[in-house]
């Protein structure tokens, strides 16, 4: 995509000198736009893990509808595997006071703790939603939001997700 605008650039630099900063504003904001997209997930120790709207479309879907909207993402718990986070038989021990801080783009956060997400522990289904009604989340909403079905109030529903974050309880 990037060599394909670059000769593109530069033909048109050639034919027009005015088009190269439309041309470069282009290219910058494709670029954010693709950043935007993007979600971190951070270990214990702090590895981080950028995975990008590719990824997480590429694990099995799933779809849940709610009193007013029907929501398609991905499982929660799929999201922090990819991301390195190990769940089911290493939840134990010291590991048990470890929750998922959940951040999203204007500041607001969540914590969920770990035993919630595990199936192991629960069947609360936690989903990284992308669609709503089957099209992508707008910018209130999106890209990415927690949709937790079960609960009774929408306050852990984060929106704008950009990072998960495992953080211990001390």
């Amino acid at each position: 995509m990037i060599l394909e605008i670059a000769a593109l650039v530069n033909h048109k630099v050639m034919r027009n000198r005015r088009t190269l900063p439309a041309l470069l504003l282009c290219l910058i904001l494709h670029t954010g736009l693709l950043r935007g997209q993007q979600l971190t997930v951070e270990t214990e120790s702090g590895k981080q893990t950028e995975l990008t709207r590719a990824d997480i479309a590429a694990m099995p879907h799933i779809k849940i509808t709610t009193g007013d909207a029907t929501f398609e993402g991905v499982e929660l718990r799929a999201v922090l595997e990819k991301g390195g986070i190990e769940l089911g038989d290493t939840l134990r021990g010291k590991r048990m006071v470890s929750c998922l801080l959940v951040e999203a783009a204007d500041g607001y956060r969540v914590v969920i703790a770990l035993p919630e997400i595990d199936p192991a522990f629960s069947e609360k289904r936690f989903i990284l939603a992308f669609l709503k009604d089957g099209k992508s989340l707008d910018a209130k909403e999106g890209p990415y939001r927690i949709v937790i079905p079960d609960e009774k109030r929408m306050a852990r529903w984060v929106k704008q997700v950009t990072r998960l974050k495992i953080v211990e309880v001390q």
